[in-house]
């Protein structure tokens, strides 16, 4: 069953530090977010592998928005 990974705030995808295939683990960051300056983390919630990466780096994304989705 496919799960994804969703923004926690609302700002820029500065970063995705996963690609399609990779195995994650609860608390692997898979993408930083840049908000007011500050970067933010955005870490995975459980494990599985990464399906597809839904944003693109410096695209901005809204709070709540899938930027990961895992199988």
């Amino acid at each position: 069953m496919a799960r994804v990974i969703k923004a926690h705030i609302t700002g820029n995808v500065w970063k995705i530090e996963v690609k399609v295939g990779d195995r994650v683990e609860e608390g692997t960051v898979v993408a930083i977010l840049e908000s007011m300056k500050m970067e933010m983390p955005v870490e995975a919630e459980d494990e599985g592998t990464v399906k597809a990466i839904l944003v693109e780096e410096g695209k901005p994304v809204k709070e709540g928005e899938a930027i990961v989705e895992l199988d």
